[in-house]
């Protein structure tokens, strides 16, 4: 008879919330989403502090920094092209976004690729293969293109549903604190 041991669950129950989250972010990456102003906040703040120690890493290792830099630049050109393809609206006071699907599928795939390719490598186990590619310029790079993209298109976001309300004069009246 086997004996069943909680912690063989572990890696399962991690493994399944990952991937829900990953699914949950890719989900919010296609068709209509809800502008929701306390999320958006809430996210750019979390940015904010993933992008200073993104900086800190930088700031150790040179190639790091050139990865970093790198990465920022194409968040921040990715996130200027699916601004200028967002389509807002807004409908009984509530705002409303359709995201550029083909920007969202490109960040989904270049973030499931490389863990793909972590998980191909062996770095996700654990040992020298995880210490290899701990701080490597290619994956800070790709976190630094998704954390210059999701900041810069969240201010972005932020800022043009901000205008879209004030330009609707009774969404202006109907939520002051927007």
């Amino acid at each position: 008879m086997l004996a069943f041991a909680p912690t063989s669950l572990t890696p399962v129950l991690a493994t399944a919330g990952i991937g829900w989250m990953y699914y949950r972010r890719i989900r919010r990456q296609f068709g209509r989403q809800q502008y929701q102003p306390r999320r958006v906040l809430a996210r750019l703040a979390l940015l904010a502090l993933v992008l200073v120690a993104l900086v800190v890493m930088a700031a150790v290792d040179a190639r790091v920094a050139i990865g970093v830099g790198i990465g920022l630049a194409a968040g921040a050109v990715l996130a200027w092209l699916s601004l200028r393809h967002t389509v807002l609206e807004c409908v009984d006071g509530q705002g409303w976004y359709t995201p550029h699907p083909w920007i969202g599928a490109t960040l989904s795939l270049l973030l499931l690729g490389r863990l793909a390719w972590r998980f191909g490598q062996g770095g996700m186990f654990g040992g020298a293969a995880a210490q290899a590619h701990a701080a490597s310029p290619l994956t800070l790079g790709i976190a630094a293109t998704l954390v210059g993209f999701y900041l810069i298109n969240g201010a972005g976001l932020a800022w043009r549903m901000r205008a879209l309300r004030m330009s609707i004069p009774h969404a202006a009246a109907a939520s002051p604190g927007a």
